[in-house]
């Protein structure tokens, strides 16, 4: 099956909002989507409070690991989605850019981070609308 699209998500630590995103994206559009994240200062590990809400959900994040982010795998995804890397994330003409406003779960606890979780679903929600869409045209 060919992909649909190819999805970076891109945050500071890649370690809470960025690994949420690619954990539900990749449990909504299966292997539809090709789906990474990385970080421009990637943390040590996820952020645990970000991989108790995710399995709340029965997403398991667990075994995912921060990676810093690359000029390769920007240029190898269609959608570019930022969240708070500011003017570290490169940029190059032709991919999609969003830039989602999400408050950073970092030193939170599960019960802070869970609105943040529910924001970010509603999100890739949209984006999974948006990705099917284009692929029908």
């Amino acid at each position: 099956m060919t992909k649909l699209a190819s999805v970076m998500f891109v945050c500071v630590h890649n370690a809470g909002r960025s690994q949420m995103a690619q954990g539900f994206l990749t449990h909504l559009a299966g292997d539809r989507v090709e789906v990474r994240s990385s970080g421009t200062m990637p943390a040590d590990q996820v952020n645990p409070s970000a991989v108790e809400a995710m399995a709340e959900l029965g997403i398991d994040i667990s075994n995912q690991a921060p990676k810093v982010l690359t000029d390769e795998d920007v240029r190898a995804s269609d959608y570019v989605i930022t969240m708070g890397c500011g003017d570290a994330c490169p940029y190059y003409p032709g991919k999609k850019y969003l830039d989602w406003k999400l408050e950073d779960p970092a030193g939170k606890d599960v019960a802070s981070v869970r609105p943040i979780r529910d924001q970010i679903k509603g999100m890739v929600e949209e984006l999974v609308r948006e990705i099917d869409a284009r692929a029908a045209k």
